[in-house]
């Protein structure tokens, strides 16, 4: 149950994050380029080091937030 909750996200981005995205549809890298960091950091479980830990992990894959 928990790997089908977290998606491809990474363990250290949290539970409470990864519980946050998956209960808004978020669960795969592609998901998260059509949506703002702002937008994410609205939703409660989501912090500012849950966004750096997802901007980091986008970057490394050639991939960002959608615009503000």
């Amino acid at each position: 149950m928990a790997d089908q909750e977290a998606g491809e996200f990474p363990a250290r981005l949290g539970r409470p994050a990864t519980r946050a995205l998956a209960a808004h549809g978020y669960t795969r890298w592609e998901h998260l380029t059509r949506v703002a960091a702002a937008d994410l950091l609205a939703l409660h479980g989501v912090g500012p080091k849950a966004i750096r830990i997802l901007t980091e992990e986008l970057e490394q894959r050639g991939l960002a937030f959608a615009g503000p």
